[in-house]
């Protein structure tokens, strides 16, 4: 019996053991589980630290927590930074070295590989499932080096006490149907209603920070009992003289911020970039204080020069030139570090007289507008698609809140799911600027030439955007003249690539004189440039032998200095590629073979000098002084972010031998001042271009 005991014993210490060995790797190896919502998100938190460095923190389960530092690598540090939008980490920290956060500890035992796509396909504990305190909070270091197109935000400060809910309430019925309140008792949302805030100890400084809240950039306390605020509304207006502007932002109030310095506009690196500086910024373009600073080019690279590094604002600041910064030379920063902001802005309630129906999804559908009738009456109405191009499009996601466009479309007979076919609006020209449709130019009668609801305007809308602009100073350095026979020229012809007199000419004999010059068309954007048709679409070109994807791609012009054209030029765009990128970047395009046409984010495609109707037909151009322009995408074929850079201008000296060209510049990179300079330039006496 004895033996038998211990031999039983002994079994079950050896089943014991195996069974062990199974289940704690089984435990430790276990990937984590895919997230409620499917909404994980991270940003890096902590004090003291730079943009590119902190605390790591983990989205889950609609709570913010922390990673634990046991078995934590540098290839987990890698994954991590993929995921905040940076390429890669360069270290990483334990022991909370950033101080350690509040909440849940969502992950421990994280282990993995580096190349994972996500921190969920990486072994660990499971989600909240932890040994550790907050003193092991992990923290990595990126490389400073945004993935091209990240879409997500970097936020670089985090404040989780932020009042969120406030509003005013009109003191009188009379201001209750005005957009925006401007005036009225501050209201705090409190349990499941409203309620106010008491006046002992208020100051102008308190009404200061709930205006900021709320989109104004300034105020003025009125109330002696509860306090009430009455806030200007300039913020919306054109602010004058201003040397701060936002760019490439998808809504109004946010945008990269540019500054201008002498006579021409530059980014702000985004070293140690951070609400107080932003919100400094977010005045001084008339809106209230900034929701979040944002780094790493989040709202695309500028082109040109980088003013300001290592801007520290207390927030108090008239304008951002104000606040202490350092000067920086091209070593410092490159352009995927430019800083951007959103800024707080009033509510104006634009989304209410303007929907999309019969769509797939939120996103897109027939645009219909609420105007009001010849009877007096509000009824909701379609757009006419005549002339409807994306930079419309662009004004109604914006109005709708939506983000960018994506496409604007002048057919919706396939969106055919509203009773609405009463045309209210017709001849819609916008600048791509507008905060509503109907403040762009509209026929003051509706004049439709096709009519029915099936010939109505709609939208695609989009969280990103490509953003095309041209390297203007490689212009100048490869602009020349060619002598060119006319027996080399008769696909260039074909192609509509000369002036009309080629066709008086006496072919094959003499030539025409081309000025030729090299385009470098960069995607500073976040999304990538593709033709709007398809390989289906496609018109084959057999002289050239190859495919156009859009017929007009590129104008060329020769201006005189009143602005007449005097000779032109056209591209079609046969081969959209990408020629050379950035570093990190693959490219995607390639015209071989029939291939997918476009320019990758962060790529670029070069139209080199050498090659056919890279040029203007300048044969029949006398010498003088004139401007050169180019401009990207003219038709607004494709949705941009921006279309105010997609035009270069230079001065042009032409003294019937030679060309020169200066002051070569995209359409929005030099001050109103410079730009009218540039306009009246009365032309070079000499060859001597200073």
């Amino acid at each position: 019996t004895f033996f038998f005991q211990k031999r039983g014993g002994l079994w079950d210490m050896v089943i014991a053991m195996l069974l062990w060995g199974v289940w704690l790797p089984s435990c430790l190896s276990q990937t984590t589980s895919p997230s409620q919502d499917g909404k994980i998100k991270f940003r890096l938190a902590g004090y003291p630290r730079k943009h590119n460095e902190g605390r790591v923190e983990v989205f889950y389960n609609g709570e913010w927590g922390t990673i634990c530092d046991d078995d934590f690598t540098l290839a987990n540090a890698h994954v991590l930074c993929r995921h905040l939008g940076f390429v890669e980490a360069l270290s990483w920290s334990h022991s909370a070295k950033y101080g350690p956060g509040t909440g849940k500890i969502w992950l421990d035992n994280v282990m993995c590989g580096g190349s994972e796509n996500s921190i969920e396909k990486c072994v660990s504990r499971g989600w909240g499932n932890s040994d550790c305190t907050h003193q092991e909070d992990a923290g990595v270091v990126c490389k400073d080096e945004r993935l091209p197109g990240f879409a997500d935000s970097n936020i670089i400060e985090v404040n989780e006490n932020r009042m969120e809910n406030i509003r005013l309430r009109p003191l009188s019925g009379a201001h209750a149907g005005r957009m925006p309140v401007t005036e009225g008792v501050i209201e705090v949302k409190f349990k499941e209603g409203w309620g106010h805030i008491c006046n002992t100890g208020w100051t102008t400084k308190n009404s200061r920070v709930v205006c900021g809240m709320m989109g104004f950039p300034s105020q003025r306390t009125v109330g002696k009992k509860t306090p009430a605020l009455w806030l200007p509304v300039t913020m919306l207006l054109l602010i004058l003289q201003s040397q701060v502007r936002l760019k490439g932002g998808a809504k109004t109030g946010e945008g990269r911020v540019e500054v201008l310095k002498g006579s021409e506009w530059g980014t702000v690196c985004d070293d140690h970039w951070n609400l107080q500086s932003a919100s400094v910024v977010c005045r001084e373009v008339g809106f209230g204080t900034a929701k979040e600073a944002l780094t790493g080019a989040r709202m695309g690279q500028g082109m040109g020069p980088i003013y300001m590094n290592e801007v520290q604002c207390r927030g108090d600041e008239k304008s951002l030139w104000d606040c202490p910064h350092k000067s920086i030379t091209a070593e410092d920063c490159k352009h995927m570090e430019d800083a951007s902001v959103i800024c707080n802005i009033p509510y104006m309630g634009f989304e209410k007289s303007i929907r999309l129906t019969g769509g797939r999804t939120q996103l897109e559908g027939r645009v219909e507008l609420l105007l009001s009738t010849g009877s007096g009456v509000r009824d909701w109405g379609l757009v006419c698609g005549d002339g409807w191009t994306s930079r419309e499009a662009m004004v109604v996601c914006r109005q709708l809140g939506l983000g960018h466009a994506s496409s604007g479309l002048r057919e919706t007979w396939y969106w055919d799911s509203s009773n609405v076919t009463e045309m209210v609006l017709s001849g819609v020209k916008c600048k791509g600027n507008e905060m509503t449709l109907t403040d762009c130019q509209h026929h003051s009668v509706v004049s439709c030439k096709r009519a029915g609801a099936q010939f109505s305007a709609g939208i695609i809308c989009s969280d990103t955007a490509s953003d095309l602009v041209l390297n203007a100073p490689l212009v100048e350095q490869t602009v020349y003249i060619e002598d060119r026979p006319l027996h080399l020229l008769y696909c260039a012809a074909e192609e509509n690539c000369l002036a009309k007199s080629a066709a008086q000419a006496n072919w094959p004999y003499g030539h025409r004189r081309l000025l030729r010059f090299s385009s470098e068309i960069h995607n500073i954007g976040k999304a990538d440039f593709r033709p709007r048709l398809g390989r289906h679409s496609w018109v084959w070109h057999e002289c050239h032998r190859h495919y156009h994807s859009m017929d007009i791609f590129t104008y060329y012009d020769l201006l005189s200095l009143n602005g007449t054209k005097v000779a032109d030029g056209h591209k079609a765009s046969f081969c959209l590629e990408d020629t050379e990128c950035h570093e990190g970047v693959l490219k995607h395009y390639e015209c071989a073979n029939f291939g997918e046409q476009g320019i990758t984010v962060g790529c670029w495609d070069l139209y080199r000098h050498d090659i056919d109707c890279q040029w203007i037909d300048i044969t029949d151009v006398i010498p003088g002084n004139y401007i050169l322009q180019v401009i990207i995408n003219p038709n607004f074929e494709v949705a941009e972010s921006d279309f105010t850079n997609n035009a270069m201008r230079c001065n042009c000296k032409y003294d019937g031998n030679r060309v020169w060209l200066h002051k070569c510049h995209l359409g929005d990179s030099f001050s109103e001042e410079a730009e009218k300079e540039f306009e009246h330039y009365p032309g070079q006496l000499n060859n001597k271009i200073s």
